[in-house]
C-alpha cells in the first residue's frame, strides 16, 4: 500500500443484464471479467460533492449477483498497464490542473505525485479511449 486507499463500486444499478465476453472492467471487484460471468452495465455517477459542475454519468460493468469486492486494497493488479486518466478533484469538486494520463505501468508514482497536491481530495481513475469511470482514490 502507498498512502492511497482505492475504493470499488459497493452498489448495482438497474440497467441491462449481460454475459461477459471477458475483458470487461469489473468496478466492484476490480478486475477484467472473465467470459461468461453473469454482468449488469448500469448508468453510474462518480461521488462527487453536490452542486459540483463536474458531476456526470456513465456506464460501469459490475457483477449481477453478489460479489467479494477487490482482491487486495492497492492498485488492481490485472490494470497495472492499462492506461487511465487519473482526474484530480479539490474539495469544491472542481478538478484540479493535477489531473495526469498515466501509461499504467507505475501507478503508485503517478497517484503519489497527484496526491502530492494539498488541494486535490479525491482522483477518479478513468478509463482513456471510453472516459469511463474505474474507482476513486483518496489519502
Amino acid at each position: 500500500m502507498s498512502g492511497y486507499t482505492i475504493t470499488a463500486l459497493t452498489v448495482r444499478g438497474d440497467g441491462v443484464a449481460a454475459t461477459a465476453e471477458g475483458g470487461e472492467p469489473l468496478r466492484c471487484c476490480l478486475r477484467d471479467a472473465n467470459a461468461g460471468e453473469d454482468l449488469v452495465l448500469f448508468n453510474y455517477a462518480p461521488p462527487l460533492p453536490d452542486g459540483s459542475p463536474y458531476q456526470e454519468r456513465g456506464a460501469v460493468f459490475t457483477h449481477a449477483g453478489p460479489c467479494a469486492g477487490p482482491e487486495s486494497d492497492g492498485y488492481p493488479t490485472q490494470w497495472v498497464g492499462r492506461p487511465q486518466v487519473l482526474r484530480a478533484y479539490d474539495a469544491r469538486g472542481w478538478i484540479h490542473p493535477a489531473t495526469r494520463v498515466h501509461d499504467g505501468t507505475d501507478p503508485d508514482a503517478v497517484i503519489a505525485s497527484v496526491l502530492a497536491h494539498p488541494e486535490v481530495v479525491e482522483v477518479h481513475s478513468r478509463n482513456v479511449a471510453y472516459g469511463c469511470y474505474m474507482f476513486t482514490i483518496t489519502r
